[in-house]
């Protein structure tokens, strides 16, 4: 017995060495990519190489570092910031809310789907940038309307992707509560939401992507404020270096709460087995 735990312990300890080494080796890889994607720009850019795509028309990634660095001491970078962050978390908090709510709906009731379940398909096909002239009527504000495109681009993905993951729970799960006594509640609480909790975080995941993009279009469109008004007006005056600073705030903004999104899932599903990726 003695010499099988001594046998598994040097097993482990073998491994966690390898394991490490792996995961620095991918981490030197992710950043390298990244090093030569920025290196092959200012190459195209500052060599003004002109063949099917027109690389002599865009800013080079020195200029584009200088323009950024610049943003970063202005005031309206950060008012424009902080505004499209209001707006796409306000947008973003209503869309899981309700989401999520009518996503279990839909999934656990019949009466829920027959009568939802139609306006639901009907609607979800359609793009939320399409519903900005309707947002622009239906609200009194454009900050309104642009938090309603933001909840509308976030609500679909979310109430799909948690009315999958209702449907698709085994039923034994709900049995074996009903056989110890429990009630709907007990369904509820105890099956229903924790085991649909991975499809409802991948709902989440996509669904603030989606609300990014869409929050944008209708800055673009209808803002005063926002990394996306700011943007497009970059574009108008011709300010190509401000363009891709507006391109890539917005970059950092959707992988910064994409991520943020993704680290809550994982702490809040951290019951679930997880597949190790295995070193090579």
């Amino acid at each position: 017995m003695n010499d099988l735990g001594q046998v598994t312990d040097e097993a482990v300890a073998e491994r966690v060495p390898v394991a490490g080494a792996a995961e620095w080796r991918s981490r030197a890889i992710r950043v390298l990519s990244v090093l030569v994607a920025i290196g092959t720009w200012q190459f195209l850019t500052a060599g003004h190489i002109r063949m099917w795509v027109r690389f002599d028309m865009l800013p080079t990634i020195t200029q584009i570092a200088a323009a950024f660095r610049h943003q970063l001491g202005t005031d309206t970078y950060w008012l424009d910031l902080g505004q499209s962050l209001v707006r796409i978390l306000t947008g973003f908090a209503l869309a899981a809310v309700l989401g999520v709510a009518s996503g279990v709906a839909l999934g656990r009731s019949r009466w829920a789907a027959d009568i939802l379940g139609p306006i639901t398909e009907l609607a979800r096909p359609i793009p939320a940038i399409a519903i900005v002239p309707v947002a622009i009527l239906l609200f009194p504000s454009d900050e309104s309307g642009i938090v309603f495109i933001t909840f509308l681009a976030a609500y679909f993905p979310i109430m799909v992707s948690t009315r999958h993951a209702v449907r698709a729970l085994p039923t034994l799960w709900e049995d074996s509560v009903r056989t110890l006594g429990g009630n709907r509640w007990d369904v509820l609480v105890r099956v229903v939401l924790p085991g649909s909790l991975p499809g409802v975080f991948g709902g989440l995941s996509v669904g603030i992507g989606v609300a990014w993009i869409c929050v944008v279009s209708a800055e673009m469109i209808s803002g005063r404020l926002g990394v996306g008004y700011r943007t497009w007006q970059a574009y108008t005056i011709v300010d190509y270096p401000d363009v891709f600073v507006g391109i890539i705030t917005i970059g950092l903004l959707g992988y910064g709460t994409s991520a943020a999104v993704e680290f809550v899932g994982r702490r809040v599903t951290r019951w679930l087995p997880r597949a190790q990726e295995a070193p090579k």
